[in-house]
């Protein structure tokens, strides 16, 4: 088969490759404005190369994590806006990276699709850059795969791949923890990016609102699309500074599991943690999810992250 015919046989099969390479063209120019000086390679090549600054530290240690935004891309197809999604992806694999101590070096992200939008693909990877940018990582590749009939058509798959460092003396991993250290909690934004199957079941399906529609109760004007989209924060920039300090002992990312399960993570054998219902105000929205949806308190701790999306333990 010619080259000529290849392409035209391939768009019948459903995978535009003449599309793909145009919005390929427009992410490489989004990725090479995140390189950092030790980016060694350009987009496309077969595997990135990075080259680390290793000067400061004694003991190199290499921190790798893996994640996705989950059903939160289902929201931004609703709202036909997926600008928002990568930043969440970036900021929560800088996030699971922090826990550990690590500042992040690089990341890279896989978009998969029935049938991919040049238009969208673009605006989810600018999300993606602007996050890199944001945390000071480099974008350094990624892969693009429109699979038909694997995929349903306007279905999209968003994962992220980080690698951060850290010296080992200074690797959070909660051996550090103590009893009669005491738990600060950093305020989230929302859901992050977790919870989005029960509370689509329970706005959606149940109370049959749209993302235009106030949440029922609210005493703001919040509506439902703004605080689903919220974006996930990431706490690099007000925790950098004390990852040094010695009494900062662990921290816990509070993703799916809620309270429960990611606090746990954290401390050693033998320790548990106290939590004060009232020494923060559970967000509003919230309160809605678990009084619209009869969920149990229990449950709600478990999935949701209750208006804290971050534990520092600290002496």
């Amino acid at each position: 088969m010619s080259r000529s015919e290849q392409p035209g046989a391939y768009a019948a099969a459903g995978v535009d490759i003449e599309a793909q390479d145009r919005a390929l063209r427009e992410v490489k120019k989004l990725a090479r404005a995140t390189f950092t000086p030790g980016v060694l390679t350009e987009i496309g090549s077969f595997g990135g190369m990075f080259r680390p600054d290793l000067a400061d530290l004694a003991e190199p240690v290499l921190v790798a994590s893996a994640d996705g935004v989950g059903t939160k891309l289902a929201v931004a197809r609703m709202a036909g806006d997926f600008s928002t999604v990568g930043r969440d992806l970036v900021n929560h694999c800088v996030n699971d990276i922090l826990v550990q101590g690590a500042r992040p070096l690089f990341f890279l992200d896989y978009v998969g699709a029935g049938k991919l939008d040049p238009r969208e693909m673009v605006s989810l990877v600018r999300g993606v850059a602007d996050g890199c940018r944001d945390n000071g990582c480099a974008l350094l590749g990624g892969e693009t795969a429109e699979m038909p009939g694997f995929y349903q058509a306007g279905d999209y798959e968003l994962v992220g791949f980080i690698v951060g460092l850290v010296d080992r003396a200074r690797v959070l991993d909660g051996t550090r923890v103590v009893a009669g250290d005491v738990l600060l909690g950093l305020p989230s934004a929302g859901l992050h990016t977790n919870g989005y199957s029960l509370a689509r079941r329970i706005l959606f399906d149940q109370l049959e609102l749209k993302l235009s529609d106030r949440l029922p109760g609210a005493k703001d004007k919040l509506k439902v699309g703004e605080w689903l989209l919220a974006p996930h924060l990431s706490y690099l920039a007000p925790l950098a500074p004390l990852l040094a300090h010695p009494g900062l002992h662990a921290l816990a990312h509070v993703t799916g599991g809620g309270l429960t399960d990611n606090l746990p993570r954290v401390l050693r054998e033998g320790l548990h943690a106290e939590i004060r219902f009232g020494a923060w105000e559970i967000p509003e929205p919230f309160r809605i999810l678990q009084k619209e949806g009869d969920v149990e308190l229990e449950e709600m701790l478990r999935v949701f992250n209750m208006g804290i999306g971050m534990v520092a333990v600290v002496a």
